[in-house]
């Protein structure tokens, strides 16, 4: 039995959970509403204040989607009760972060400021006064992470100077420059 696939969810007071034909589940809370497609051979059953979820036999295909169904489950859960959060830094001289309306306006030594849109309508960024850090908030944990991604790779940090856009607590291993000889021609 999967680890990961046997524990339950525990629901907090107000999410609600609804499983339609076809394993169309439905989770309500405080934030917002998700909905999501799963396996239809995966059996969600909501009990009380328990989601489980539960496989029909022990193959090699059963077996995976049995634990990938929990956790996506558990962070519908978690999202629309809590939210997600991830925080980015940027660091170089110049390069600023701002908020224009909800879109986010990155200055990050390109010709052009870079503008980024919110891809759903719970999306929000929050960007710290000094333009130096900025928050990106949601319910969907898979929205909010590739978002975070999508926004790195616009500047990533890079290895001599460290300069770039970067997670929160990333360590960015900083490389030696080159030694130059000085007076040979």
């Amino acid at each position: 039995m999967s680890r990961i696939g046997k524990m339950p969810i525990a629901l907090p007071a107000k999410v609600t959970v609804s499983v339609d034909k076809g394993n169309l589940v439905t989770v309500s809370g405080p934030k917002g509403t998700l909905k999501q497609q799963f396996d239809p051979d995966m059996t969600i059953d909501v009990e009380g204040n328990e989601v489980k979820v539960l496989r029909p036999t022990d193959q090699r295909e059963h077996r995976a989607q049995h634990g990938l169904t929990r956790a996506l489950l558990a962070n519908m859960v978690q999202g629309v009760d809590q939210g997600f959060r991830r925080r980015l830094e940027i660091r170089g001289v110049g390069y600023r972060a701002e908020k224009r309306g909800s879109n986010l306006i990155l200055s990050v030594g390109k010709s052009h400021p870079v503008e980024f849109v919110p891809p759903a309508p719970d999306i929000a960024f929050e960007v710290d006064k000094d333009g130096r850090g900025f928050i990106i908030s949601g319910i969907d944990k898979a929205v909010v992470g590739e978002l975070a991604a999508e926004i790195r790779r616009t500047r990533p940090p890079e290895p001599y100077q460290g300069k770039g856009i970067r997670y929160q607590g990333e360590y960015v291993r900083q490389k030696a420059g080159k030694t130059g000889k000085a007076g040979k021609k």
